[in-house]
């Protein structure tokens, strides 16, 4: 009997949804959401109805009903933190959702919707999110920050460095959790993890500050400046937010975020794109080598994915840096949904259990 899985990964102006049969893809789409469109809603849990609607829509447009499904899989939110693999979207977890409590972000939406229509497909449909991007298996050593005040977050990108890093094994007929793997995920933010043996033991806040910047975030900045700034009464709160994650890193030194942009500039002779493009380069290859020291230097592979791998003079540039810890996999993007599907299918073989939240 063929199994028929539902991806919903929502982000801040879209919904992307794939249907698969059997792990085999039917149909893509991603539902595009206007800024006027969303302006009547003031905080990201009211757009449930609407995004829900939208996606029942391009579902019947594309011959699929909600009774066809068996399981329906949403991009995992900022519930509490919780080690890697499957969970039942349950009253908890939408719960925890819908209180803001641990922030506001599209993916939050991911979950909410994934179980208001298995609950109006009926027939005992099972909704559950898979590495959300909370997952956190930090060892004890990583979460000492330096003061008590302050506690380290695991929040990264878990879902497509999980799928790269099992699927890096797969390829090499290994074990994912017989091998230390640094898995670097290069997008709009950067997070760099080390998977020991299974568990991603230390990764860089990839959203509020810290490892190197990426294309709209600043990553770690100096400590007393960035009090100072604080203080300056120049910026405001949010302000200083933006500056951490959105209006900085690439964007901020050279007004674009796109690294083909960057790449061109530099191309051309801007002097300062090609800074910017190296420094870069240098910052991420820095962060590879702080992690291989947490497994002493015993690293299997290097692994960079995400949109900016698709840069193969870049991607060069890290190799040059790292290649002497490990050997370096590059796979260029990422496929969220297809991971999302996966998980799905592997909850419906049996292979994976889905966990209670």
């Amino acid at each position: 009997m063929a199994k028929m899985i539902l991806a919903i990964n929502p982000g801040s102006t879209s919904t992307k949804i794939a249907v698969y049969k059997d792990g085999n893809e039917l149909f893509t789409k991603t539902l595009r959401h206007s800024n006027e469109e969303l302006a009547p809603f003031s905080h990201v849990a009211d757009q449930l109805e609407f995004r829900k609607e939208a996606i029942k829509c391009a579902l019947k447009e594309n011959g699929v009903a909600l009774s066809d499904l068996n399981i329906i899989v949403g991009r995992g939110g900022l519930v509490r933190p919780l080690p890697s693999g499957v969970y039942k979207v349950n009253a908890r977890m939408i719960a925890d959702i819908a209180s803001g409590e641990r922030g506001e972000h599209a993916s939050n939406l991911g979950a909410m919707i994934a179980r208001e229509l298995a609950d109006e497909a009926g027939g005992g449909i099972m909704a559950i999110i898979a590495d959300p991007v909370v997952v956190d298996e930090l060892e004890p050593l990583a979460r000492v920050t330096g003061h008590p005040a302050f506690r380290k977050i695991s929040i990264f990108h878990a879902l497509n460095q999980k799928s790269i890093a099992k699927l890096y094994a797969r390829e090499h007929g290994r074990k994912y959790d017989e091998l230390n793997l640094i898995v670097a995920h290069l997008g709009g933010g950067i997070s760099v993890g080390i998977h020991k043996k299974g568990k991603v033991v230390d990764v860089n806040d990839a959203l509020s500050g810290e490892g190197p910047f990426s294309p709209e975030r600043s990553g770690s900045l100096p400590a007393a400046q960035l009090v100072d700034a604080c203080f300056s009464g120049k910026y405001t709160k949010d302000e200083l937010k933006k500056m951490i994650s959105g209006k900085g890193g690439v964007v901020a030194y050279l007004g674009t975020n796109s690294f083909q942009e960057v790449e061109r500039r530099a191309a051309e002779g801007d002097k300062q794109a090609r800074l910017i493009s190296d420094a870069f380069a240098y910052r991420l290859a820095k962060e590879i080598g702080a992690m291989a020291t947490v497994v002493c230097g015993k690293v299997d592979a290097i692994i960079l994915t995400g949109g900016i791998a698709y840069n193969k003079e870049l991607m060069e540039a890290v190799e040059r840096r790292v290649s002497f810890i490990a050997p370096v996999s590059v796979y260029p993007g990422e496929d969220e949904m297809g991971a999302l599907a996966q998980n799905g299918l592997n909850v419906l073989e049996g292979i994976e259990e889905a966990k209670e939240y």
